[in-house]
């Protein structure tokens, strides 16, 4: 986060295309880790062709989506509006991932386990037999010729497309502040090509990657910019233009801080005979 720093201040009082670049990147690698796992599952499963092509055709239908969504609207709809919707966009998904990742660091709630879903779908996929019922799914692929195919196919495809589905709205969210695709797209291609050599360097999951940081760390940053953005939507004038989105850094780290210690304490106390 001290990149953030790097901020510059423009006269729109926007965020500037460094902080929009790191905030897209860390939120993408998030969910491509999670993508990730199971692909490679799916690799070791059936076999990588099967995986990486429907990893493949999934990016391609995102990459579709991000066009045919995000350009009209970054261009067509008026600033202050978009950056209102963006803001509460924002807000939600940073909610949502602070949220789990101060309940988990508190110890109220599972961390995500990467190497046990990982796990899980391999044994799924272990448990076709070739002479199992026919599976209808994708069968005008040619080279998908025996049901375990398929349904590694569809599962790398689903699993790519249901974790994108994130980074798309991400991508076009954080592009309504520069009214501009390239920048937060940039962010989220960095992300893909990180986590793609690293998987193909460990050839599993980035089981050792601390997930639960990242995501307050990204939940952190994205409620800072749906804060941000709601003032600008509602033409509030932020002290320092879009400095003021370090202070708004501060402020919800220090909250997740404050609300992680405190479940710490409560929980320690409850368990206490």
């Amino acid at each position: 986060m001290q990149n953030l720093a790097a901020i510059t201040v423009h006269s729109t009082g926007t965020a500037s295309d460094s902080a929009i670049f790191i905030a897209t990147f860390l939120a993408c690698l998030v969910e491509m880790v999670e993508a990730l796992t199971i692909v490679v599952a799916v690799g070791k499963s059936v076999n990588f062709k099967v995986a990486l092509i429907a990893a493949g055709f999934s990016a391609i239908v995102l990459s579709i989506l991000i066009l045919i969504v995000g350009e009209p609207i970054i261009h067509f709809v008026p600033l202050k509006v978009l950056q209102f919707a963006i803001g509460l966009i924002l807000l939600y998904f940073g909610f949502k991932w602070i949220r789990k990742a101060i309940l988990r660091a508190a110890g109220l709630k599972a961390k995500h386990d990467e190497a046990k879903i990982y796990q899980e779908n391999v044994e799924k996929l272990s448990k076709l037999k070739e002479d199992t019922k026919t599976s209808m799914k994708f069968r005008f692929l040619k080279f998908l010729d025996t049901p375990i195919k398929r349904e590694g196919f569809s599962m790398a495809f689903n699993g790519v497309f249901i974790e994108g589905l994130e980074v798309v709205i991400i991508v076009v969210s954080l592009s309504s502040a520069n009214k501009s695709l390239s920048i937060s797209s940039l962010g989220a291609l960095a992300a893909l090509v990180v986590v793609a050599i690293a998987g193909f360097i460990f050839t599993k999951a980035l089981t050792g990657v601390p997930e639960n940081a990242l995501k307050m760390t990204v939940g952190i940053m994205l409620m800072s910019f749906g804060t941000f953005y709601i003032g600008e939507g509602a033409t509030l004038k932020w002290p320092g233009k879009d400095l003021f989105i370090l202070a708004l850094v501060a402020i919800f780290g220090l909250i997740a801080l404050i609300s992680t210690s405190v479940l710490k304490l409560t929980k320690a106390k409850s368990t206490k005979p």
